[in-house]
């Protein structure tokens, strides 16, 4: 019991995948990112809730399994749970009750002040499972509130019931401790009597959630689903690019600054600075709006919406037999697809293996070849409008250097990998509410994290460009950029500005009459260059230094190695021809 004055800690804790951090986003009003697959919470988030001038401190905890962790994700949940709270609420998911009755009499074991949420009823009903929520309460001897989270449902009930557990302390019990054999045992005498199942024929929705992990037709969905999503989100962003966005910037905001500064300000390199050819003003607009962020926005809708249906993991069952080839398994593909949109996020996510060796693989895989959202926006605008077959070229290529990297990686870090265990969700409709909120915080998050880099990588664009730095440091570096890569020695700028974000290495392209090997080697130098700062950051965090500064290093000799190989065969293929 807190003690006077002293505002109640509450522990949100469940299995993965049963809808905590909706619950804490609705009670909190906290932004958070949730969707239907286990392992979206890989750290632990913090709010204050408010009911009835009364407050508590709720932290949503990362899933488990057991209080046995086995992953780093669940070693965080078990830490807080063993630093005590004043109460827990235990959120049970209403469509998989067995297998939570395990994980809720383990935590019964542990004699905390509890109540427990029966989430997803709604969705328990529509399979035809029925829950007799006042016998589970009598059977657990702890409160029992049926809640549906994404309707708000029961959640003002829950807190309410939360709030005065966790001012009773006292009156809780520490159960008497079970074997695993005993307690199978006693969620079968459960749900024996607590759960009806009525016994009907799978639904089209459901036959297609099954349909989607077998080999036919699940490739062939599999494929339907990634040509439909390139088609929304190159398709749809050239669209918004062309009939939109550049028009708005080269014939209304362009002419418009151009005038205003030069009436303003006198030739020279002032001026240049503002407007010129990598112009602050005119950049600062142009690149991340009218460049890249359609693409970016649209990828983000595609992303949300599959990761809410619940179709990434069923796409991880198909693809575990390569995954396995590379050190890796058929559950890692989730992090790797959330690297598409940011390697941060998708680092992180990797908390949710089991063992180091699939962490420190994923990561390394997502730093070196996976392109982030930004990058792909960059590299749609540099190679969409000149050639579609160039730009499928550079994702092929990307996809075979995972291959082989993942099976390089299989051999030489030490360690093993588990086999693949993963928890697949009801496949649902997203909720449009929570779909639109999602997409939102991620064009947000991109904006703040990934605005910051881009302005100052084109305040460095334009003064290296317009002090005469950029042909000095040319130069210099002209056997690399000019005689290995066959790029113009201008090119040396992407090299700079790749340093800061990877994207910030393919726009500079965009402003130089380049040939179509040019464009190629120029997308590939930028598609293995260094990982950018945040990313960079989070690696130092997860794995040290050493690892981050071998990961670093690696991708720029291998970017700057690899295209070159590239050039100079397409040179000696010429030549010979």
């Amino acid at each position: 019991m807190p003690r006077a004055g002293e505002i109640p800690k509450i522990l949100l804790i469940g299995n993965p995948n049963v809808g905590k951090s909706v619950i804490f986003s609705k009670l909190t009003g906290h932004e958070v990112m949730a969707s239907n697959y286990a392992g979206t919470t890989v750290t632990y988030s913090s709010g204050k809730a408010k009911l009835h001038g009364k407050q508590a401190v709720i932290t949503d905890v990362p899933g488990m399994y057991s209080l046995e962790a086995t992953s780093i994700a669940e070693q965080v949940a078990l830490k807080l749970l063993n630093a005590g709270a004043d109460a827990v609420i235990c959120v049970l998911d209403a469509t998989n009750l067995e297998r939570n009755l395990n994980f809720a009499l383990q935590l019964k074991e542990l004699g905390l002040p509890l109540v427990f949420a029966l989430n997803l009823m709604d969705v328990a009903e529509q399979k035809g499972i029925y829950i007799d929520v006042l016998a589970l309460q009598e059977e657990l001897g702890y409160p029992v509130i049926s809640t549906v989270a994404v309707r708000n449902i029961g959640l003002t009930e829950l807190l309410s019931k939360a709030l005065t557990a966790a001012a009773q302390t006292g009156k809780t019990r520490r159960e008497h401790v079970l074997s695993s054999e005993e307690r199978w045992k006693e969620v079968g005498r459960i749900i024996s009597i607590v759960q009806k199942v009525e016994h009907r024929h799978p639904t089209l929705w459901e036959r297609l959630g099954d349909s989607m992990i077998m080999p036919f037709p699940g490739l062939f969905i599999a494929f339907l689903v990634l040509a439909v999503s390139i088609g929304i989100v190159v398709g749809g962003g050239r669209g918004l690019r062309a009939v939109l966005l550049l028009p708005l910037v080269n014939d209304f905001y362009a002419p418009f600054i151009s005038s205003l500064v030069s009436t303003l300000i006198p030739e020279g390199m002032i001026r240049s600075i503002l407007i010129g050819d990598f112009g602050i003003l005119i950049k600062i607009i142009e690149w991340p709006f009218a460049l890249i962020l359609p693409y970016v926005f649209l990828f983000y809708i595609v992303l949300s919406f599959l990761e809410d249906t619940g179709y990434l993991p069923r796409l991880g069952i198909l693809a575990d037999g390569i995954m396995r080839r590379l050190g890796i398994q058929g559950g890692d593909l989730i992090p790797m697809m959330m690297g598409y949109g940011c390697a941060v996020p998708a680092i992180l996510g990797t908390r949710a293996a089991t063992t180091y060796k699939q962490r420190l693989i994923v990561s390394a895989l997502v730093a070196l070849a996976v392109p982030c959202a930004s990058q792909s926006g960059a590299l749609f605008a540099l190679l969409g409008e000149r050639s579609v077959l160039l730009l499928v070229l550079v994702y092929f290529i990307s996809l075979c250097a995972i291959i082989l990297c993942g099976m390089f990686l299989k051999r030489v870090i030490p360690g093993q990998s588990d086999t693949i265990l993963i928890e697949v969700p009801n496949l649902l409709m997203p909720n449009p509410h929570a779909l639109f909120k999602k997409i939102l915080m991620r064009i947000k998050h991109f904006m703040i994290e990934a605005g910051i880099l881009m302005l100052i990588g084109i305040a460095i664009a334009a003064l290296v460009a317009e002090t005469g730095v950029l042909v000095n440091f040319s130069k210099l570096v002209a056997p690399i950029v000019v005689n290995w890569l066959g790029l113009p020695g201008e090119a040396a700028l992407s090299l700079i500005l790749g340093i800061l974000r990877r994207e910030l290495a393919v726009l500079p392209l965009l402003e130089m009459e380049l040939t179509t090997v040019q464009l190629l080697i120029g997308s590939l130098v930028s598609l293995f260059y260094i990982p950018c700062l945040a990313v960079l950051g989070v690696l130092i965090r997860e794995f040290g230094v050493w690892v981050t500064a071998t990961l670093g290093i690696s991708t720029i000799i291998f970017a700057l190695f690899f295209a070159g190989l590239i050039n100079q065969a397409i040179n000696l293929i010429l030549f010979i021809m």
